[in-house]
């Protein structure tokens, strides 16, 4: 995944897909944060905070705000 658009748009997908679960009800604290390997939610939160950072570092190289 190379543009910042295409890590957006993961991350809006991811998104979509936690609410999905989260209106069928399988969304509990323990799943979000301590997630049984295979789940929906294993390395989501990883995952959605690595991409999350590298679109705030590049932003700040856009804006040129960041060494």
């Amino acid at each position: 995944m190379s543009s910042k658009q295409d890590k957006i748009k993961k991350m809006l997908d991811m998104q979509k897909k936690f609410m999905e679960l989260e209106q069928k009800g399988e969304v509990t604290a323990e799943s979000y944060w301590a997630p049984t390997d295979g789940s929906a939610l294993d390395g989501y939160k990883d995952e959605y905070s690595k991409l999350a950072m590298e679109v705030v570092e590049e932003a700040h190289k856009e804006k040129g705000s960041h060494s």
